[in-house]
């Protein structure tokens, strides 16, 4: 094995930049920085090491032959984890992106992102449609993660560890807490901020780049991702086969058929 392609735990030391606020947002990059970059974004309540590293993602991309940049989404990982929700509007994730490409000096990626990282790519795309070339977009559309979840009750345990009742909110509870050093009052504010503004896809204002959708067979949004890719110009969907939403990242026909896509003409 290639002695620069990374084992299924390395994660070298972050490297900050600073949000429009003052955030410290954590990033890692991996691979020859004269390579074709792929911006890599988890999803909600995860982080760069667990969606992209451990998955296995960052060693098959730098296989393909790309550089890649991974973030931690502010929240999440090694960035700053403010607690109020007014930090977690959309506007301030896609300005987060925009700072890391142009810290990085890139004009262009190739975007891959996973559900609340799908989600982000989807208005990153749209907002910023010079900067992308073409995207993954995982799991999608999962904007309100968290319409679903019992804000209160998810707070209620946060602040007091009272018992959480609601089966949904417990799932999402016990997703958070695998993963390590997460700030489960920080999580909570990120729900409630997006729930405050336009946290879902725009069918009628889609992204005009190639995009690929792929969302697995078992996965309840699985309808809402294969309409979003109908109402996409240049999208395309895929099914991860016997997958679900908290699973579909770790599939290995996930990571092949992107990197397929990344590298297609």
């Amino acid at each position: 094995m290639d002695a620069r392609v990374p084992t299924m735990t390395q994660l070298p030391p972050p490297q900050f930049v600073m949000s429009a606020e003052g955030h410290r947002i954590a990033t890692y990059t991996w691979g020859d920085p004269d390579a074709e970059p792929v911006l890599c974004v988890h999803g909600f309540a995860s982080s760069c090491r667990d969606n992209w590293v451990a998955t296995g993602w960052v060693r098959d991309l730098l296989r393909a032959g790309y550089r890649v940049i991974g973030v931690d989404q502010r929240g999440h990982g090694a960035s700053d984890k403010p607690h109020a929700p007014r930090e977690y509007s959309m506007d301030a994730f896609v300005s987060d992106l925009m700072i890391v490409l142009d810290t990085y000096l890139l004009d262009t990626v190739r975007y891959v992102g996973y559900s609340l990282g799908a989600r982000v790519g989807w208005q990153f795309a749209v907002d910023a449609a010079t900067r992308v070339d073409r995207a993954v977009l995982g799991g999608i559309p999962d904007g309100r993660p968290l319409a679903r979840l019992q804000i209160e009750q998810a707070r209620a345990y946060a602040l007091h560890g009272e018992p959480v009742h609601d089966p949904v909110t417990r799932n999402y509870v016990t997703l958070a807490e695998r993963v390590p050093d997460n700030d489960l009052r920080a999580l909570v504010a990120l729900a409630e901020g997006m729930r405050r503004g336009e946290a879902d896809p725009d069918p009628d204002k889609p992204p005009r780049q190639r995009i690929l959708f792929a969302t697995g067979t078992d996965d309840a949004i699985i309808e809402r991702s294969r309409g979003l890719a109908a109402a996409t110009p240049r999208g395309t969907f895929a099914e991860i086969p016997g997958r679900h939403h908290f699973n579909a990242p770790g599939s290995r026909d996930f990571r092949r058929m992107a990197v397929s896509f990344l590298r297609s003409e």
